[in-house]
């Protein structure tokens, strides 16, 4: 039986690809903002474009935040998408203005340190060997569109109840989070709906993962 996965419609993010791509990765998908039908689903997805600030209202306004919160207690699995991982963090800072994210990952989103952003194109990256997104994909290239990213990973093992799995990328000189598995809470920089085969592959993985 296929997996029920959300997709989170807060008003931002490339939903109607987003929710194509999961069903062709073999999942069941239903585009809502409603609490209870996501926090009820198997697998929820947050997507997310444009500004950190933009997302996080958008994202309160339907109490996402808090639906993130409550599936992670409870063990339920997400699964973040570019500005939808950012938001995971605590901080972020664009043009000078901090705002506040979800917490639920120590580390602040800031500018990428390189002459030329956004960040836009293919590219490889660096996976761990026990990482469930990149099973059999990890030599691959990605999709990228940011100028944004999490230069320091900031959880540590001896804090985290469960030991993440973290995969880096690099771009103008500068390496930042291209994607984090740890428990339930799985994110990626990168758009897998728009990385190919490569991308598909991810997507598999993850919707597997819900079983």
């Amino acid at each position: 039986m296929s997996p029920d996965v959300v997709v989170l419609d807060y008003g931002s993010g490339n939903l109607r690809s987003a929710v194509r791509a999961l069903e062709r990765a073999g999942a069941k998908v239903t585009l809502t903002s409603d609490f209870a039908t996501a926090l009820g689903s198997d697998g929820l997805v947050v997507p997310g474009v444009g500004a950190y600030a933009a997302c996080m209202q958008g994202l309160r306004a339907v109490r996402g935040d808090q639906l993130i919160g409550r599936r992670l207690a409870g063990g339920r699995p997400v699964l973040g998408i570019c500005v939808g991982m950012q938001i995971l963090f605590e901080t972020g800072i664009e043009h000078g203005v901090r705002t506040e994210g979800c917490g639920e990952w120590p580390g602040t989103v800031e500018r990428i340190d390189a002459d030329i952003v956004p960040h836009m194109g293919w590219n490889t990256v660096e996976a761990p060997a026990d990482s469930v997104l990149f099973d059999g994909i990890a030599d691959e290239r990605f999709y990228f569109v940011h100028s944004y990213g999490v230069r320091r990973w900031e959880l540590t093992d001896t804090h985290a109840a469960m030991p993440a799995r973290v995969t880096w990328a690099s771009y103008g000189g500068d390496r930042f989070v291209a994607a984090a598995e740890n428990g339930p809470l799985s994110a990626t920089q990168f758009h897998p709906e728009k990385s190919g085969d490569a991308g598909a592959a991810l997507l598999r993985n993850w919707v597997r993962s819900l079983s």
